[in-house]
């Protein structure tokens, strides 16, 4: 299946900083596109306070995301919990210089991105199976929390993933009919679509919801019963990387935060994705996705309530 990884840990190399170590080590599959990608990337953030657990944190994609988000993992290390944040593919040293962070993700070609996903999500497991090695690591007090397109990649690695105890999933949605031709930032992808097309026939809206994407809910419900189905009996492969697709079979303790005036991650995609999840709880903060930044603290609390007493 596309999502079995290579769980060889190899080449290790660590660089120890002011506030985290950074570990480099060889990618758990083959990359295809940019040769610096070969490398995965993850940084551990420890306290001298007792150890609490572990927190896996996923940032978003773009440019500034790594160096705004990575203040969750500042925080959670400072409340007792060991917290790793995986940089994804194609951001920081794991990209061509030329392409801006995050660009290859932004693609109208589903089966590209379905290995792009993909490759992401072998990417945090990798990291898990690194981190499960050091001391007082415990699979019960694992956790993981991702936000915007970390969400999206935390969905699905909840359920492929079962060493994880709760989730934290942060103004995210699923549902590519939704984002792909709603959210402002996708507008290349439309373009992609208008201008290329893909090998599905898919040339933009019209065409995804009359072929494929009329009542994706209905049919999540309808033909998958398991993980496995998403590969065996999708329409077309966007259900392979969609996290609505995923969501059924999250059976983890989620918090779910959306904030109110989400225009990035446009709120039918919040919804969708919230409703598949079956044990899931809103909370819901006043601003935006770029002003969520503005909620970080309130938003670190309501994780650290969730894991310790909820």
């Amino acid at each position: 299946m596309i999502y079995d990884y290579d769980k060889a840990i190899k080449n290790i190399k660590k660089e120890k900083r002011e506030q985290y170590t950074e570990y480099i080590l060889e990618a758990p599959y083959e990359e295809k596109f940019y040769k610096e990608n070969e490398k995965l990337i993850f940084r551990v953030f420890e306290n001298k306070k007792p150890l609490k657990g572990d927190i896996v944190f996923i940032h978003g994609i773009g440019p500034n995301n790594i160096k705004y988000l990575q203040w969750y993992a500042e925080y959670f290390s400072k409340q007792g919990y060991r917290t790793t944040m995986t940089i994804l593919p194609y951001h920081y040293k794991r990209k061509d210089q030329s392409i801006i962070d995050g660009d290859p993700f932004y693609s109208a070609d589903p089966d590209v991105c379905v290995e792009l996903f993909h490759n992401a999500v072998k990417d945090v497991r990798k990291t898990i199976d690194y981190i499960s090695d050091f001391q007082d690591f415990k699979n019960e007090k694992l956790h993981v929390m991702g936000v915007s397109f970390g969400g999206i990649i935390a969905t699905m690695l909840l359920a492929l993933d079962d060493r994880i105890n709760k989730g934290i999933l942060t103004i995210t949605g699923g549902n590519w009919r939704w984002i792909n031709f709603h959210s402002p930032y996708t507008e290349r992808v439309r373009k992609e679509y208008k201008e290329k097309g893909n090998a599905y026939g898919c040339n933009g809206e019209e065409f995804c919801v009359k072929n494929y994407r009329n009542n994706p809910k209905e049919f999540i419900l309808k033909n998958f019963s398991s993980v496995e189905d998403i590969f065996e009996k999708s329409k077309i492969p966007c259900y392979q990387y969609d996290p609505i697709s995923f969501a059924p079979f999250v059976d983890n303790k989620v918090l779910f935060i959306k904030g109110m005036y989400d225009k990035i991650i446009p709120e039918r995609s919040t919804d969708e994705l919230y409703d598949l999840l079956p044990n899931a709880k809103m909370k819901k903060f006043p601003a935006g996705h770029k002003s969520s930044i503005l909620f970080k603290r309130i938003i670190g609390r309501w994780a650290i309530n969730f894991i310790e007493k909820e």
